[in-house]
């Protein structure tokens, strides 16, 4: 009997575990991938708006009223605990003729602090 000529066979057995290889390692590096925050989500996270708003009605109150009146500060902090869920903290020094504020706000997973004088 003559021998048959199997080396065909060995290939395409290699081409389909080399290919299933790929495949899954392709597999192991998405998910590794979906598993860690991606860039993406941090900037989504980033509450620059809510932050704008905050520093712009500070900035407002220091410069119509001078940042003296108490009222407005609890209003302010108390809002942005309540719909917000972030603690506003700031300080309104009156110096010369302009007003020296500091903001800090913190929401858990942001913390941004501003210094900012009025002109």
């Amino acid at each position: 009997m003559a021998r048959l000529n199997d080396d065909a066979q060995w290939i395409i057995l290699m081409g389909f575990l080399v290919s299933f290889g790929l495949f899954f390692l392709a597999l192991i590096i998405n998910q590794s991938v979906v598993v860690g925050q991606s860039t993406p989500e941090g900037v989504i996270e980033f509450p620059k708006n809510d932050i704008r708003d905050i520093s712009h009605v500070i900035k407002e109150h220091a410069e119509h009223n001078g940042g003296t009146d108490d009222q407005v500060y609890q209003d302010i902090t108390n809002i942005s605990i309540h719909r917000k869920g972030a603690i506003v903290n700031y300080t309104i020094e009156q110096l010369a003729a302009h007003n020296h504020s500091l903001i800090h706000y913190n929401n858990g997973v942001t913390i941004y602090n501003e210094n900012w004088t009025s002109k």
